[in-house]
This record gives C-alpha cells, structure tokens and sequence, in this order.
C-alpha cells in the first residue's frame, strides 16, 4: 500500500513523545519556563485531546460521504479540560491507544480511499490524507516546543 510508510511514521508518533518527556522530573511539568507558552503538562494534555478528534475525523471521512468536521479551539481546551489535574502517564497512553486503532484502520484502506474528502468548517474541503498527514506531524511539531522547555530549564 501507498501508506505503510505514513502510517508507520503515525504510529510512531507516541513513541518519539514519550523519548521528548522520558527522565523529566515531577517538578517539571508544571514549569513555565519560556514566557507565554504552555508546560509540557499542557503540552501533553493538547496532544491527547487532539487525537481523539483527528481520529473521529478520519474515521467519519472513511465511513461517510463528506462529512462535516468542525474545527476545535486549543485555548478552550486547555482553559476548560482540567489540564493542570490530568496525568501524563495517562494522556500518553490514550494517544498510543488512539494510534494503534485509527492504524489497524488505515492499513485496510485502498489509497483511493485517502482521497475521500470531508467539509471543514474553516479550511473547506480536506481529504483523509491531508488529516493524516497533520496529525503525523503534530507530535513533532509539540516535541521542538518541549524539547525547548527543557532546554530552559536546565
């Protein structure tokens, strides 16, 4: 298939944050080291809300005739979601659950089929391989801004 090596490097995804985070002492991942920004905390709980709706998504473009997916508003989430009570150990593990069934998943697909298409409520028009491809990335895209903390911090 087309997308084994997308799909591996999806997959891969929680592997690579849970290097980015391994050793970070309790005390740090509340620590706001960097103005402005999250902690890794909140960093960690952003990547965990996140993969339940990507997968939500992708799992509507496959199933439905372009469905209708709406955007979700990061800020809200942090502010509402209980970050600051939430464990990481936790959050981790729901994001590698998460990727391990949205792949079984994929991995059946026809490449054809990474090209169905949903209706975003902002960017229009996107297909199944476009919300891959953002959510494989989002993890490293979240890991220079951790990888930054702790270089601030030490």
């Amino acid at each position: 298939m087309a997308f084994d090596a997308l799909i591996d490097e999806y997959v891969a995804g929680p592997h690579k944050l849970r290097e980015a985070v391994a050793g970070m002492p309790p005390g740090e991942w509340d620590a706001r080291p960097i103005s402005g920004k999250w902690s890794t905390r909140e960093v960690v709980c952003h990547l965990a809300d996140c993969e339940p709706v990507y997968a939500d998504r992708m799992k509507r473009i496959i199933a439905e005739e372009q469905p209708a997916i709406s955007a979700l508003n990061p800020d809200a989430f942090a502010a509402r979601l209980a970050y600051a009570a939430r464990d990481v150990d936790e959050e981790l593990a729901l994001i590698e659950s998460t990727r391990r069934h949205v792949a079984r998943i994929l991995r059946t697909l026809s490449p054809g089929d990474f090209q169905r298409t949903a209706n975003h409520s902002i960017d229009g028009p996107v297909t199944l391989e476009t919300l891959l491809r953002r959510i494989t990335e989002h993890i490293p895209h979240h890991i220079r801004f951790i990888e930054e903390k702790r270089q601030a911090l030490s």
